[in-house]
């Protein structure tokens, strides 16, 4: 097999990546940008939708970036087989469709567009395909969630737990990178979109409380009640949507995960690596 990875320096693809080169499987993956040599992987340099270099026949591809682009390319590219298409979007389809922040229900609307957009694109070459919609990731330092939280906690030794009712879910990327290559052999996931959280639900309080105790270094800890929440709220209409959602449930179900793919993602127990940069 031939395997087209777009978005290898990403956190799943951090993950992935290596569970490629172990398989033996042959790997190309595009970046923007020059990478260093990597054993088991040919980087090429280009971007979606329209700056693709010249590609060999794909068994499968596998993406991780904006599904808009994807499907753009993939409805112009010329694929001599149907290689199988294996792309994540994310559960803020779902979870920001009714949200009272109108650019965070574009966003849910976007998501859905897109996958629409990529299934008709796949449906242009006959290429079966499969979408993962994961909840908040974490677990190789890269994400614009909880990590930049943990860093700058750990910067100025000040940890912000904000009171929250809401459950979370959050999904490690290695769980992710294992359900993309169980789908690559599956072909009951062919034309699904599969919804993967963590395996653990508990209040968005007791996510944050987690990290701080994941910490490298000692921190304050700065409680936010739910009363100065709301006053944020009212003061500060940017944070509005963020605000609002600490109440409310952002889960997956993963009994079709575990089903199809024999996936049972972890619980949530961060450690002090998950905050750093991969090397």
């Amino acid at each position: 097999m031939t395997i087209l990875v777009l978005g290898g320096s990403s956190q799943i693809g951090h993950f992935l990546l290596p569970r490629l080169r172990a398989s033996g499987e042959q790997v190309l993956a595009l970046s923007r940008h020059p990478r260093p040599g990597q054993t088991g992987v040919d980087w090429l340099q280009g971007a979606l939708p329209a700056a693709v270099p010249a590609l060999p026949p794909l068994s499968a591809i596998i993406s991780f970036g904006p599904l808009w682009a994807l499907a753009e390319w993939l409805s112009n590219a010329p694929l001599s087989d149907a290689p199988r298409v294996i792309a994540t979007s994310s559960m803020s389809a779902e979870t920001k469709r009714d949200s009272s922040v109108p650019a965070e229900r574009d966003i849910s609307r976007q998501l859905r567009e897109g996958e629409a957009a990529l299934a008709a694109a796949c449906a242009r070459h006959g290429c079966a395909w499969t979408v993962l919609r994961p909840t908040l990731i974490y677990g190789a330092g890269l994400d614009k969630s909880l990590t930049p939280i943990a860093r700058r906690a750990m910067r100025l030794r000040l940890f912000p737990l904000p009171a929250g009712r809401g459950l979370r879910q959050p999904v490690h990327a290695d769980d992710i990178a294992q359900a993309v290559l169980a789908a690559l052999e599956c072909p009951a996931t062919a034309g699904r979109i599969l919804s993967i959280g963590g395996g653990e639900r508990m209040p968005a309080a007791e996510m944050f409380a987690r990290v701080r105790r994941s910490l490298p270094r000692s921190t304050v800890p700065l409680p936010l009640p739910a009363w100065l929440l709301r006053l944020g709220q009212r003061a500060l209409p940017p944070l509005r949507g963020p605000l609002t959602r600490l109440d409310a449930d952002l889960v997956a179900d993963n009994d079709e995960l575990r089903r199809l793919l024999g996936i049972s993602p972890r619980p949530f127990r961060p450690d002090p690596s998950m905050w750093l940069s991969p090397v």
